[in-house]
């Protein structure tokens, strides 16, 4: 068994091959290595698969032994001070290892068919590979030197990719603010890292545990400075796990390909910072000050990524701000101790919402827009509609990913959320609150996207509304049923494909738009994704190919039945088993396995408020809701005067809310971005005007006395001795007056 774990130094380096042979490839025969691209996707999987075969064995070893096991070497030593890299196999790393290669071979064999026909392709497979090296270096690390090596080669990868399409100027854009904005939160890591070793000498895990455990008892005046290193080290963590209030980089970076956003900004690369906590809670549990500073960030992310996602138009982005509040679920369970809990989350959510990114991507394939001859690819809603008819596998996959997310049982996200909203009664009601109601958020903006999306159709007349702008409330829908005539009202087509995501609009849809038989002729034709290569159109989109749908029924595979490992019973909870020596570490109680009638009761009633959530959904957004309540709902709408129940100010200031992003964007533009720009304008005229000013003004002074000597100078020395004698006199004279005062 130890030469089995010996042989793990080699994890992080098999998927760096990759990049390193493309390299060469382009450098000595740039067009073989260009004829035999797809090559490089099958050696990625190969490579990746190796690297998962390798670490299932590792972890079946460790649920049957339950030991940990570390491997260092010197690598800089200098005196006192000793630098030491290696690796560190435990429950925790054993975990990401397999979240990572299993989701990272999804995502490449996804990709091969995504990105076949971009000009990027091996450009692309190279940066995932590096990627995959990066992240995999990152979690088997035995120190925090280590970490942060591996911490800043993840953010360089995470830069490459969300600007992957750097012709855009808004992907570009997005690059630059998730970078900048990373940077914020690893400068803090780093001083963190540094003070941390400063108290206790070593960046070693195991030393730094034990040291830091009995410093804290002896050194308590120092307790302030232990606290600041500890918010220093978390800072870190809330920026790579888009965490409040530095989560405004994770939507933005929606602009790079959409398995990048599956596999880093939802499976792995935000779950580092998960992870980071998780390796430190030993450190942080000492400080309950900190405990519960990173309770109160996550219950704060939790609330505020379900509110930002309510009126989302762009389906990536929605997810997004999805993406932001489970993470907020993951650290709340982390600040209250409860470690188990959080990483089964971390599990559960990283596939349910890997499949839900990989099948808005089919979505986006599918729906691949020619405008004259340039393909515009849309991630609107209001663009979608009634596609369940024309990509249904997609479709019951977004859906089963969907429930997972709601927390409907017995999908896998059911059982993770639901023990962290137990635990969360017992740590703090009123966090129990926030998250409970933020349970019912989760229903409703999930299917508020599904119905948006997949739902509707157009044989819906706006005179069934009383031809008022403000009456309707349904999805629209471009492939069902269209009118041959165009209101006057309506938009065409290109202005819809204008609209970008800061335009005002309803909370809910409040324009119809029909697009005629001729503009859908002209200006709307799709492209299927098997008949690329063949040029065959198509005036509806098709299911994705094989290799975009294998994927996505492997990940509802993980959906249906990765909750299992840990469902809260004693002879079945494989989790439990796999923690045991970090559960054991943190003095849990690996008994707090709860009978059937506690869990039901527990759990009907989070259940019960995720589906208030979905049925609020539904009679919102489906078009069908009047098949399913045998009349018109609009109309008793109005008749009634129902609609007085709820303010229009309410409707619009929550859309405000969610479409202008909680005003924390524009806060940092105004305050932050504004502030120093006010700074540096104040420094530049400083610089020009006072610095250079007194500068220039010597110069300019000598040179003015220098051109008025030349007009006067005759070339006598004696009229020049008499000029030098009368200014010795004068000065002679004025010193005299001086002294005798």
């Amino acid at each position: 068994m130890a030469q089995t774990y010996q042989y793990a130094c080699i994890i992080p380096f098999l998927p760096l091959s990759i990049p390193i042979l493309l390299g060469v490839g382009f450098l000595l025969c740039p067009d073989a290595t260009k004829s035999l691209r797809r090559m490089w996707a099958f050696q990625s999987v190969l490579l990746l698969s190796l690297v998962m075969v390798f670490s299932i064995n590792l972890s079946i070893q460790q649920i049957n032994s339950n030991f940990t096991y570390q491997y260092v070497w010197s690598w800089i030593i200098n005196n006192d001070f000793c630098l030491e890299f290696g690796y560190l196999m435990d429950p925790l790393t054993s975990i990401m290892l397999i979240l990572i290669t299993t989701v990272g071979i999804m995502v490449i064999i996804y990709s091969d068919n995504y990105m076949f026909n971009d000009g990027g392709y091996l450009r692309f497979f190279a940066y995932m590979s590096f990627f995959s090296t990066s992240m995999l270096g990152l979690v088997t690390s035995s120190n925090l030197i280590q970490i942060y090596i591996f911490w800043e080669f993840v953010g360089i990868c995470s830069y490459l990719l969300i600007g992957f399409w750097f012709t855009r100027p808004i992907a570009a854009n997005a690059c630059q603010k998730a970078f900048v904005t990373n940077r914020v939160g690893d400068f803090g890591l780093l001083l963190g890292i540094l003070g941390f070793y400063w108290l206790t000498g070593s960046f070693e895990f195991r030393d730094l545990f034990q040291i830091f455990n009995n410093f804290i008892y002896n050194n308590e005046e120092k307790l302030f400075f232990i606290s600041l290193c500890a918010v220093l080290l978390f800072s870190g963590a809330v920026a790579k796990s888009a965490q409040f209030p530095l989560h405004i980089w994770l939507p933005d970076a929606m602009e790079g390909p959409t398995p990048i956003s599956a596999l880093m900004h939802a499976a792995t690369m935000v779950a580092a910072g998960i992870f980071l906590v998780a390796r430190l809670l030993p450190l942080f549990r000492f400080i309950p000050h900190i405990m519960n500073l990173i309770s109160l960030i996550g219950i704060i992310t939790v609330f505020l990524g379900a509110t930002l996602a309510l009126a989302q138009k762009d389906i990536k982005r929605g997810l997004a701000y999805s993406t932001i509040s489970q993470l907020g679920y993951m650290m709340l369970a982390l600040g209250m101790g409860s470690y188990r809990s959080a990483l089964f989350h971390l599990i559960t959510h990283a596939y349910s919402k890997a499949l839900l990114f990989l099948g808005s991507g089919s979505v986006i394939h599918s729906m691949q827009i020619l405008v004259g001859y340039s393909p515009k690819k849309s991630q609107n809603m209001g663009l979608m509609g009634g596609l369940k008819k024309h990509v249904p596998i997609t479709k019951t996959s977004f859906l089963l990913g969907t429930l997972s997310l709601c927390g409907i049982p017995p999908l896998s996200c059911f059982w993770s959320k639901d023990q962290i909203l137990t635990d969360s009664w017992l740590y703090s009601p009123i966090f129990a609150i926030i998250a409970l109601s933020t349970a019912g958020l989760t229903g409703f903006y999930m299917f508020r996207i599904y119905l948006l999306t997949f739902e509707g159709h157009l044989n819906l007349d706006l005179k069934n509304y009383g031809g008022q702008k403000n009456n309707s409330i349904y999805s629209v829908s471009l492939w069902g049923k269209e009118r041959t005539k165009v209101n006057k009202t309506d938009l065409p087509l290109l202005t819809l494909l204008k609209m970008t995501n800061n335009e005002r609009a309803s909370f809910f849809a409040k324009k119809l738009y029909q697009i005629n038989q001729t503009t859908r002729k002209i200006n709307q034709t799709f492209l299927t994704i098997s008949d690329f290569g063949n040029k065959n159109i198509s005036l509806y989109p098709y299911e994705s190919d094989n290799n975009i749908l294998f994927p996505l029924l492997l990940l509802v595979l993980f959906t249906l039945f990765v909750g299992f490992l840990g469902i809260p019973f004693k002879e079945l909870d494989i989790l439990s088993k796999w923690l045991r020596p970090s559960i054991n570490f943190f003095h849990q109680n690996s008994k707090n396995l709860i009978d059937w009638a506690e869990f039901l009761k527990d759990g009907v009633f989070s259940v019960t408020i995720a589906y208030l959530g979905i049925i609020l959904a539904f009679f919102l957004y489906n078009p069908l809701y009047s098949c399913l309540t045998n009349f018109d709902f609009i109309n008793l709408f109005e008749k009634k005067n129902l609609k007085r129940l709820v303010s229009d100010k309410i409707i619009n200031g929550i859309y405000d809310w969610s479409n202008n992003r909680g005003y924390i964007d524009v806060f940092y533009a105004t305050y932050f971005l504004g502030g120093i720009r006010r700074v540096s304008e104040v420094t530049y005229f400083f610089d020009r005007q006072v610095v250079d000013g007194i500068t220039n003004g010597v110069g300019l002074m000598n040179f003015s006395f220098g051109e008025g000597i030349k007009f006067i100078s005759g070339g006598r020395i004696s009229s020049y001795l008499f000029l030098y004698c009368s200014y010795f006199s004068i000065f002679l004279l004025i010193l005299s007056l001086l002294s005798s005062t």
